[in-house]
């Protein structure tokens, strides 16, 4: 027998290899795992009983772990406890499977809804749909045929995440996409079947624009003359600070006064992110961009908000994003962006009103995007405060989290339907 649920009802996020309750910033822990986090406590703030569900990568970690009232993380044992890049993690899945199947049985729960994020905990969810009355939500966060447009070597795992996303958008009760772009993407190439909603990802808006740009500056020593060009981010190829460092080096940028720029998240040393992290310090060097460029290394949710309110533009340079929440953490925080044209980016920011877009890749676009805010000061804090209104009345995670659950309760009784239909 399962016991009954409590309040609007119990709902597992699950989310492989992003797990929510990792530090932020670290390698493997981006948007991804900051979506499932502060939707997950916002779910539980309405009355969810959330439970997310993550592989267990490391011994030394709690297997369960209680964020706030009825919202926890639980790490399942699926493969080596260890990091395992997530193009590696497909075969330790039914492992998970089972694990998640023990999971309920031993604490006799049934979850009647699941909403997977990432490829890989969609094929997790429909393995367990075959086996409970279960409803199906999916969030992409990446789309593989989107992906592998930009990258270089294509994975071995490839084909079987391009089937697998195919399947996911075709059988699935429902995907959310994040912007209009990622639903036109999900269309054009992966299916024209299956049901799509748009619910946006979302941010603190409390967190970020509490603190004004003087204090901001005062608190991490910048002066009210320099003007101060930042990234947020995680240290991998696709993110294009390459693109970035090398429009701070064309000539317009290069010969303003007072530029400086910060570069900001974790790295490991010998690890991809580590790697790609002297790579770009070798870029920064060769340009003799080293005096006005600093590393500030991952920062923590204390800290971030006086780095966004102390910069002048905060620069979303990826290859591809299908949301960017760094991209509205700083329009929270009054920033304007310049950002990648791509994606759910062109969603986010909206062109002349709340920042810039420029195409990927070209460093001489970003640099003149970059320096049209630079020199036009009261330009920039018009961007600034449209750029936070917008982000207050479109991407609270409150408001997200309303919409998920509109969307779980009529999921949820559309099963209790079927099943009393069955039952009959």
């Amino acid at each position: 027998m399962f016991s009954a649920n409590k309040g609007k009802g119990r709902i597992a996020l699950i989310s492989v290899h992003g797990d929510p309750a990792i530090e932020f910033g670290k390698e493997e822990a981006g948007g991804q795992n900051v979506y499932v986090r502060r939707v997950g406590e916002a779910l539980a703030r309405l009355g969810w009983q959330v439970d997310m569900f993550t592989r267990w990568a490391n011994p030394a970690q709690l297997t369960l772990v209680e964020h706030t009232p009825g919202c926890r993380t639980i790490r399942l044992a699926a493969g080596p406890q260890t990091h395992i890049g997530r193009d590696d993690l497909f075969e330790y899945l039914p492992e998970f499977v089972n694990e998640f199947l023990r999971f309920q049985h031993s604490n006799s729960i049934l979850y009647s809804l699941v909403h997977t994020n990432y490829w890989l905990s969609s094929w997790v969810g429909m393995e367990i749909s075959k086996q409970q009355p279960t409803r199906q939500i999916h969030t992409y966060h990446s789309l593989g045929a989107v992906k592998y447009q930009s990258v270089s070597t294509i994975p071995m795992i490839a084909k079987t995440r391009l089937n697998v996303e195919k399947r996911c958008l075709e059988t699935v009760d429902c995907v959310v996409a994040t912007s209009p772009q990622e639903k036109e993407h999900m269309r054009s190439l992966v299916s024209t079947q299956g049901n799509i909603d748009i619910i946006p990802c979302g941010t603190d808006t409390k967190a970020f624009g509490k603190v004004d740009r003087p204090t901001a500056r005062q608190q991490l020593g910048i002066t009210p003359e320099e003007k101060v060009v930042l990234y947020v981010g995680r240290f991998d190829p696709r993110k294009g600070i390459e693109t970035l460092v090398r429009a701070m080096g064309q000539p317009d940028l290069r010969n303003l006064p007072s530029v400086k720029l910060m570069i900001a998240g974790g790295s490991t040393p010998g690890e991809k992110d580590g790697l790609e992290r002297d790579r770009i310090e070798s870029i920064v060097a060769e340009l003799g961009l080293s005096g006005n460029t600093v590393f500030p290394g991952r920062l923590d949710h204390t800290q971030l908000p006086f780095y966004y309110a102390a910069a002048d533009v905060c620069i979303v340079p990826s290859h591809y994003e299908p949301f960017g929440l760094v991209a509205i953490e700083a329009m929270a925080s009054g920033t304007p962006v310049v950002a990648s044209d791509v994606g759910g980016l062109q969603f986010t920011v909206v062109p002349e009103e709340t920042g810039l877009l420029a195409p990927a890749q070209n460093e001489a676009a970003f640099a003149a995007a970059i320096h049209r805010i630079l020199v036009n000061p009261a330009w920039r804090e018009q961007l600034g405060r449209a750029a936070r209104q917008r982000v207050q009345s479109h991407f609270s995670w409150d408001g997200v989290a309303a919409q998920l659950s509109e969307l779980y309760a009529s999921q949820i009784a559309l099963n209790r339907e079927f099943l009393s239909t069955s039952a009959s």
